[in-house]
């Protein structure tokens, strides 16, 4: 895979494990800090705010920039940032309004470093490496952010709440000194910076994003995958939006229990990129992308019947396998059919969806609970999923050889 490629890895290995350390010391530093429900979940809400305000900007600079130096930047400024929290926490200054304000600018930051770092993988390695590219990609967010980052996490926090976020910035720091060993890429419209001269006249940031946003809507597969991502991020986030209810009131889980739910997820998904290699080869991506939304389907209908812990751990595994590999495929497919001076700007489209259609289904997720009960949200999931597979299922074949349109 080359050179440059082991060191993007490397990176994006390292700083998920200091993002999985801060997934659980964050809410244990708000919750130290705060009793309101509230503010609790104001601050995973203003982690997320950035994406929808800032993403198709981010997308735009990164198409328009050295997509290495964005990286290294807006990592810097992360690092900055929970540097500046580290000491608040140890002078004893910190309060709930600095913790809060603090995530707020760590959002920001992270969509910038995120949006440019997801397009250096196209331009590292060639298009038939790109699915074995996204798996190791995959297998590192999932041990580092998923499994080993959070325990380690709450144990630093109980042995002091400002070691996770040391640990953090160490990790940040160390992510941006191993993606400066990537030889630096120049952008993909020709000399890199923030004004941008086309067919002999200046062009803004705000036509670079209606660019993207008219190819995407001209490019059917493209934009039918893009709609597909949203419709079932709303699905899916109505229901786990009430997992921790669903678990502790329907299934008489404890809070060690709904844990081991987590866990059983990011096991699964080991699992799955784990055979994605051979998964590929023996199987058409059109026939991975209805195997993987079909079993999204049926795992909510297994939820929504489900009535003992044991059997819903097991479901957790089976959703974290092919969610994954879902995962993997998707963005195989969107980066081969893109083209490199438009990586940019189509992610950050795709990363939007994916978060609108998140905030846009916990809303839906917790009035459908109040209304009709817990077991409701993944009834309207498996609805919802169902009618949107039903609609797709013939044109996920012309989705997976978005390359070839691309090339014509």
């Amino acid at each position: 895979m080359g050179r440059p490629f082991r060191w993007l890895v490397t990176s994006s290995w390292t700083s998920n494990v200091g993002d999985g350390i801060a997934l659980a010391a964050g809410p244990l530093l708000v919750a130290s800090q705060t009793s309101s429900a509230f503010l609790v979940a104001m601050a995973a809400m203003l982690q997320r705010l950035p994406w929808l305000v800032l993403g198709l900007w981010a997308g735009a600079l990164a198409d328009r920039l050295d997509r290495r130096r964005v990286v290294m930047v807006a990592n810097a400024l992360r690092a900055l940032v929970v540097a500046a929290l580290c000491t608040t926490i140890a002078t004893g200054t910190v309060n709930v309004t600095v913790v809060l304000a603090a995530m707020f600018l760590y959002g920001v930051a992270e969509v910038f470093a995120d949006t440019a770092s997801s397009t250096l993988l196209p331009s590292l390695v060639a298009r038939k490496d790109l699915g074995t590219g996204n798996q190791r990609l995959q297998a590192g967010f999932l041990t580092g952010n998923q499994l080993l980052g959070p325990p380690v996490g709450a144990f630093l926090f109980a042995a002091g709440a400002v070691w996770p976020f040391v640990v953090q910035v160490v990790c940040v720091a160390l992510a941006v000194v191993l993606v400066a060993r990537i030889s630096a890429s120049p952008a993909p419209d020709g000399a890199p910076g923030l004004l941008q001269v086309r067919d002999g006249e200046p062009t803004h940031v705000r036509r670079d994003i209606a660019e993207g946003l008219r190819w995407i809507w001209a490019n059917a597969p493209v934009r039918t995958l893009a709609l597909v991502i949203l419709s079932f991020n709303v699905t899916w986030a109505a229901a786990w939006a009430v997992l921790v209810l669903w678990s502790r009131d329907h299934l008489g889980m404890s809070e060690v229990g709904y844990g081991l739910l987590t866990t059983a997820a990011a096991v699964g998904g080991l699992v799955g990129t784990a055979l994605y290699g051979r998964i590929e080869k023996r199987f058409t991506l059109a026939a991975v992308m209805r195997v993987c939304l079909l079993l999204e389907v049926l795992t909510h209908l297994a939820l929504a019947l489900t009535t003992t812990g044991w059997l819903a751990i097991a479901i957790m595994v089976e959703f974290g396998a092919y969610a994954f590999v879902w995962g993997t495929v998707s963005n195989t497919v969107r980066q081969r059919a893109v083209p490199q001076r438009l990586q940019g700007r189509v992610s950050s489209v795709y990363v939007m969806c994916v978060f609108g259609g998140m905030v846009v289904g916990q809303g839906l997720g917790g009035l459908i609970a109040e209304r009709w009960g817990l077991t409701a949200p993944f009834w309207f999931a498996f609805v919802g999923a169902g009618i949107t597979l039903a609609l797709v299922w013939r044109q996920l074949e012309k989705i997976s050889h978005a390359d070839a349109d691309a090339d014509a």
